[in-house]
């Protein structure tokens, strides 16, 4: 009780020198002085789950990715998500950024597991986990369980138990890398929400994408159980169902996109603005980004129904599907929605349309920021968002005539992933700043060179960019020439020469859209390989374990089956010898 009379005492004492003072100091002075927030984190001594989480609006002093302007504690003040300053900010975007990177490669995981056809190896599922076989006698056991799924029946008939190894190291790493996922994710949260540094409206957001990620794993043992059932036809090969695939591949893309969002919102709280013009710009962009941003969803999820129904080795040709256009059995199935989910002539049809409107209206996006008065920062981010989605429709024309090979399938998944990011990036940079922002902002930005000279350089400045454009117009000429004679080659039966044009055609693209994003593909290949790197030493290292753990029970003599014991391999080999 007198602490809380002695804060009331220092807030009154504050408020009433900062009232006091000049209306351009009063912003300065009240972000650096108590408020309700900070009295209720200095009063709080235990902590209450969210009850004890700070409610009022949090002002930050410092300056950060974008431009906070420092301004008063009033109605219009920017609401923060992180409290205690910038320390704490920092602390949870880095945690935020690499839940997200955990997410992401947990999908190129998932890729990988689907393109070996190796999710289907572990035919049961305990929600605390369990440990990997061991012993030979339990690689039996689990060998002997997979085989009576239909898939070994039908596909994998005659297997060899090294085999069964592989695909079931793929399927279990996938499994414990989403569960050391959520402990990752947990542990944190638990520490930021202790220590009072994440406001109620960011705990709520976290909590929920906690209860996402926790019933993603039932989401996949509930898509894994639909292929160990017996097919409705002998003829059938039986796979997962491509509705609960793409139910298990959306929620994985909706909890990355909730994490890359959130994070975006810790560590840059207002978009890049410097000028009310500025402003007006990205709100128009604004408008023509959403719905690019959705079509660029609907065609994900229409990839995941491709993979669902292994449209992909259907139809290897590009942009003839066979010797048509359309195909004649896009209707075969009753009733007629069926068609698009799976049926595999129209599921690849329609992806092929989607992806193809996708980087028309990308590059459409692209060519409305040319009249647009926008941040340097936000067109940058449009053209790589643009070189992104030519990239990406490389690929998956390179991965359609290469036969769907597990290297190009899963930079494929990766890509569309890596386009989603971008495309949340743009619309997070163009979202509309806070009021308190838009009244210091000038009506334009004042141009950077004074005196007489400033002429001059305006129209130098004006000239590069002109031939800039003039260069760029050149070489998409060039590559559009490339791009029309890929197909071509391919129709021709020239494959491998044609996915080799797709591919050289990326480079050239990333140059003249974003250098930048070059450079992120580049940091990306590096991350995966070194993920690849340390999920080889992890599995080497269990390996290794288990092969000590046999050869130390071997060599003692010893060794358990049924709970009984009974001699170990070197003493069978010695008994068998004399």
């Amino acid at each position: 009780m007198f602490q809380s009379r002695v804060v009331a005492s220092i807030l009154r004492r504050n408020k009433a020198i900062i009232n006091s003072l000049p209306s351009n100091l009063k912003g300065t002075c009240s972000s650096r002085c108590f408020t309700p927030s900070s009295a209720n984190a200095v009063t709080r001594t235990s902590f209450f789950g969210f009850r004890s989480l700070p409610k009022g609006h949090h002002v930050p002093s410092f300056r950060n990715m974008s431009t906070v302007a420092s301004v008063g504690t009033e109605e219009e003040g920017l609401k923060m998500l992180v409290t205690a300053g910038p320390r704490a900010q920092k602390m949870v975007g880095i945690w935020l950024f690499g839940s997200a990177a955990w997410v992401f490669s947990m999908v190129v995981l998932g890729g990988v597991t689907r393109l070996t056809r190796s999710g289907l190896s572990m035919t049961d599922w305990k929600f605390t986990g369990n440990l990997p076989p061991l012993s030979d006698d339990e690689w039996q056991q689990e060998f002997e369980k997979y085989k009576q799924s239909p898939e070994y029946k039908r596909v994998n008939k005659g297997m060899s138990i090294e085999d069964f190894k592989f695909i079931y190291w793929m399927e279990y790493a996938h499994r414990m890398w989403g569960r050391a996922l959520g402990m990752m994710f947990a542990l944190p949260f638990s520490y930021f929400l202790r220590k009072g540094y994440i406001t109620m409206r960011l705990g709520l957001r976290l909590s929920a994408l906690f209860a996402l990620g926790a019933g993603q794993g039932l989401i996949g043992w509930w898509m894994v159980k639909s292929g160990l059932e017996e097919p409705a036809s002998e003829y059938v090969e039986p796979r997962v169902s491509p509705y609960r695939l793409a139910a298990h591949l959306t929620s994985a893309f909706v909890i990355y996109s909730g994490l890359f969002w959130t994070a975006l919102s810790v560590v840059m709280p207002e978009p890049p603005a410097e000028s009310l013009a500025w402003v007006q710009g990205a709100a128009k962009l604004k408008r023509l980004a959403i719905p690019v941003s959705l079509i660029v969803g609907i065609t994900a999820v229409s990839g995941a129904f491709v993979a669902g129904n292994d449209a992909g080795r259907a139809y290897n040709t590009f942009p003839k599907m066979g010797d048509v256009w359309v195909p004649d059995n896009i209707f075969e199935l009753k009733p007629t929605i069926r068609n698009l989910f799976e049926n595999t002539s129209m599921v690849q049809l329609d992806h092929r349309i989607l992806a193809t409107t996708t980087l028309i209206s990308i590059c459409g996006l692209w060519w409305s920021t040319k009249k647009l008065d926008i941040h340097p920062a936000i067109r940058t981010l449009v053209g790589a968002t643009f070189g992104m989605a030519a990239l990406q429709v490389t690929l998956g024309v390179s991965t359609l005539l290469s036969y769907v090979p597990v290297s190009l399938g899963t930079a494929h998944q990766a890509g569309a992933l890596t386009l989603l990011t971008l495309m949340l990036l743009l619309n997070h940079t163009v979202r509309r700043p806070s009021m308190s922002l838009l009244k210091t902002l000038p009506q334009r930005i004042k141009p950077f060179f004074k005196g007489k000279n400033n002429q001059k350089q305006e129209k130098l400045r004006t000239m590069a960019e002109r031939n800039v454009v003039y260069g760029k117009s050149v070489m998409l000429a060039a590559l559009a020439g490339m791009a029309l004679a890929a197909p071509l080659l391919g129709m021709m039966g020239f494959s491998f020469l044609a996915t080799l044009t797709l591919l050289f055609i990326t480079s050239p693209l990333l140059l003249i859209f974003s250098p930048l994003l070059l450079f992120t593909g580049l940091v990306l290949m590096g991350a995966l390989v070194g993920f690849g790197i340390a999920a080889t030493m992890a599995f080497a290292g269990v390996s290794t374990l288990a092969w000590m753990y046999r050869e130390i029970r071997g060599s003692l003599g010893v060794g358990s089956r049924r709970g009984q014991l009974v001699p170990g391999r070197y003493l069978q080999q010695t008994i068998q010898e004399k």
